[in-house]
């Protein structure tokens, strides 16, 4: 509650203490936020609530919240979930809470980013409950502290770019998505979400386009980098201001992280490291499409396979696929990370299912076939598992022998004689091809070995 009071409020709490009340407002925070760690006077507590009243007319959800509040000075809590909302008087009813209501921390697991570890949690997964006084739009306030050494981990971090922005490689990641507990969630915004960090708004990504007429337009879901409005001290706390519009049947979580930001050859080295598939699978694979089927009229002894990445059309420098893959096509792994780091899809371009980081592997068949064959692009099994090189077919110059037969010359050249004594030949065959014009040489030389 302090946390969201504006210099007024501090300094007329601090006065109501005794504390003095001058200074910038950090300075007031500060004190305000020892004077409740160090003095736990029913006065002053009741003094902070006639503020936040006055302020935000409304009532807390549940009685799990005030006592979260409560934890995060006397036990240390890092972070808290805060409603925008206090007591008024006899229409809240703090002994029964609403048993409808969803747990505060429900058990929510997020899916975990490829190009993000996660360095420490600051909220975990806290539920976006329903409010039984808000209709049509909820208010939730969320406040996490840093420690020193996380603001060490992000000052570090951070690149200045060209126009004079600043990233961190190490950043303050929120995330939202749906309050399940029977897998792994993606991220997912709830309706008509608007978040303020600090107090100042942060800007969502725009709308995916509709899949089809009619259909609400919905943001794509995806973490968002909140680390340019959060206060870099661990002795100011800060405060998320997250506004929604519930949906029926659907609850919403949301969490924060401190994460460290990866790039696509660091994780083309981790897939390295985890090691290249033994070339046996690839093989017992291949022998498996290639078995007849005794129900099937029709029998495959063969399989022709790329060795051009489907992505960049370019020849595979480090092939890989999906195990839950079934085809044996491979794409470059090195191009596919660097196209999901722009945009994360994960899917598969051969056969458009998913294809998660986790589930790459580095085929060993594939990359002997690479090292082996440099010059060709395409390559056939056989039912055995072995394979042969596809080199396209020439049209080769076919001489069976270097006598040619005797025709007569005046059918096929007209020789003149010039005053210098060369002879200037004039072809009255109009064929183009190589054969003829071998012919033509030939006879050039004979004829003019003959005048000489």
């Amino acid at each position: 509650m302090v946390s969201s009071f504006r210099v007024s409020e501090l300094q007329v709490l601090l006065g109501f203490a005794g504390r003095n009340k001058s200074g910038r407002k950090h300075e007031l925070l500060l004190r305000a936020l020892h004077l409740i760690k160090s003095d736990s006077n029913p006065a002053v507590q009741i003094k902070i609530k006639e503020l936040y009243r006055r302020r935000y007319p409304r009532t807390f959800d549940s009685l799990s919240e005030l006592s979260n509040i409560k934890a995060y000075f006397q036990t240390g809590d890092r972070s808290t979930v805060v409603s925008p909302e206090l007591s008024l008087g006899p229409r809240m009813n703090m002994q029964q809470p609403n048993p409808l209501m969803p747990p505060v921390h429900p058990d929510v697991q997020m899916k975990s980013l490829p190009f993000y570890d996660v360095l420490d949690v600051l909220i975990k997964p806290s539920s976006l409950g329903p409010s039984t006084v808000q209709r049509f739009h909820q208010e939730k306030y969320f406040i996490f502290a840093l420690t020193p050494q996380q603001v060490r981990e992000i000052c570090i971090s951070r690149d200045f770019l060209p126009g004079g922005r600043r990233d961190y490689m190490v950043q303050i990641q929120l995330r939202f998505c749906l309050s399940e507990t029977s897998c792994p969630q993606e991220d997912n915004y709830p309706n008509s979400l608007c978040i303020k960090v600090n107090g100042k708004l942060f800007p969502l990504p725009g709308y995916a386009p509709p899949p089809k007429n009619g259909v609400e337009q919905k943001r794509p879901g995806r973490p968002l980098n909140i680390t340019s409005l959060v206060r870099l001290s661990s002795a100011v706390p800060n405060q998320i201001s997250v506004t929604w519009a519930p949906e029926i049947g659907k609850t919403y979580s949301m969490s924060v992280y401190l994460v460290r930001q990866l790039t696509s050859p660091l994780l083309l080295q981790r897939l390295r490291m985890k090691g290249i598939r033994n070339p046996d699978h690839s093989r017992a694979l291949i022998k498996e499409k290639l078995t007849a089927d005794p129900d099937s009229e029709i029998a495959t002894t063969s399989l022709r396979v790329s060795l051009m990445c489907p992505l960049g059309k370019m020849r595979l420098t480090v092939p890989c696929r999906a195990v839950t893959c079934s085809h044996l096509q491979c794409f470059d792994a090195a191009l596919y990370l660097q196209m999901n780091e722009k945009k994360p899809t994960w899917i598969c371009p051969v056969c458009d299912k998913k294809a998660t980081y986790e589930s790459l592997i580095i085929d060993g068949l594939f990359m002997e076939i690479l090292n082996d064959c440099t010059d060709v692009d395409e390559i056939k099994f056989q039912e055995d598992g072995t394979w042969c090189p596809m080199r396209p077919k020439k049209e080769a110059l076919k001489v069976s022998s270097p006598i040619i037969p005797k025709i007569e010359c005046k059918y096929l050249l007209k020789i003149d004689y010039h005053w210098n004594g060369m002879v200037a030949m004039s072809v009255l065959i109009y064929s183009k091809s190589l054969y003829f014009k071998y012919v033509i040489y030939v006879f050039k030389n004979r004829i003019l070995d003959q005048l000489n």
